[in-house]
């Protein structure tokens, strides 16, 4: 459903604010990864944000680390209590899927698919980890050896397991798929159950259509979602919380905290350790209709970020009243 920028993948080489967004993406990069955090440094931090918060069903093919060189012997991978211990050649590794959620909210499992072991991580689990890196590099590590037919539970992450970052290419971008159902759950012309089929049902009559929309600075991951009255922009953000606020602040003090016509800003929320801006929209526009304005909205929000000055008397009382809209997901 989503669409990618008219306009190509970036701004124009050598404009200024192709200078501005290369060095504000060169301080996030900097920056060290905060423990409230659990994707920070990654690339793909905000999608991996919204598709463990509020993305319903969507699934990007992992771009994994290459595998060391083999070792003369079998190495074995450390299972949950309710998975086998299964022995792979060191060097050979299953394709593995990043998904949304799996049947029964558990973490992976693998299965043969046209002939190639697959397996698929999960990010919203239940329950969810204490500690969502480590935990997620361990499903990753487990999905990429385990033999087709298992399913990993969780278990107890301790430092000798692989951290996400030993497993998943830091500086890798996720290509999503999103889904409106929960069909891919299956390998296609597999016979289904009954009652697994009226599971399945019901887990797709929960779903919100959604699209994963792009700008042209390609900061963040906004993304459209129909929630039957009125559709929202989600628009997971990168930038510690004082930054963005002061930046929404400055826009909101001059009138341009918005996307035109049939829109709204609505508020707020924070996840794992970011700041999510909420716009209403208009239901009955198509998500692809609100291009031009996002990438217009895009402009001015980094136009304010590169402002370092205080705030005005303005700004600092529209500052106030942004930071108590806080808005609830249901």
């Amino acid at each position: 459903m989503g669409k990618k920028s008219k306009r190509g993948s970036g701004p124009r080489p050598g404009s200024n604010r192709a200078e501005r967004v290369a060095a504000r993406k060169a301080r996030q990069a900097a920056a060290p990864a905060e423990p409230s955090r659990p994707f920070a440094g990654l690339a793909a931090e905000c999608d991996l944000v919204a598709l463990s918060v509020f993305v319903s069903s969507a699934t990007a093919v992992l771009d994994l680390v290459e595998p060391g060189p083999p070792e003369p012997e079998l190495t074995s991978v450390i299972p949950s209590d309710d998975a086998p211990a299964v022995e792979v050649p060191p060097g050979t590794r299953n394709r593995v899927v990043l998904a949304t959620v799996l049947p029964g909210a558990v973490s992976a499992l693998t299965r043969e698919n046209r002939g190639v072991t697959e397996g698929i991580v999960a990010l919203q689990t239940d329950p969810e980890p204490e500690d969502i890196p480590a935990a997620l590099g361990v499903a990753i590590d487990w999905a990429a050896h385990a033999a087709p037919g298992g399913e990993y539970r969780g278990q107890i992450v301790t430092e000798a397991g692989p951290a996400l970052t030993d497993v998943l290419k830091v500086d890798a971008p996720l290509d999503i798929t999103v889904h409106g159902d929960f069909d891919w759950w299956f390998v296609a012309g597999s016979d289904i159950p009954a009652d697994i089929a009226a599971m399945v049902q019901r887990a797709k009559d929960t779903i919100l259509p959604s699209a994963r929309m792009h700008v042209d600075s390609g900061v963040g991951a906004p993304w459209w979602v129909d929630a039957g009255e009125k559709a929202h922009l989600r628009w997971v953000r990168p930038e510690s919380e004082d930054e963005l606020m002061n930046a929404l602040a400055r826009l909101h003090a001059s009138g341009r905290l918005t996307l035109g016509e049939g829109s709204r800003f609505a508020g707020s929320f924070r996840t794992h350790g970011l700041l999510v801006p909420v716009f209403d929209l208009d239901v009955e526009r198509h998500h692809e209709e609100w291009y031009d304005a996002l990438d217009q909205l895009d402009t001015w929000i980094g136009d304010a970020l590169a402002q370092t000055g205080d705030l005005s008397i303005e700004e600092r009382s529209s500052r106030d009243g942004l930071r108590s809209r806080q808005v609830t997901l249901r």
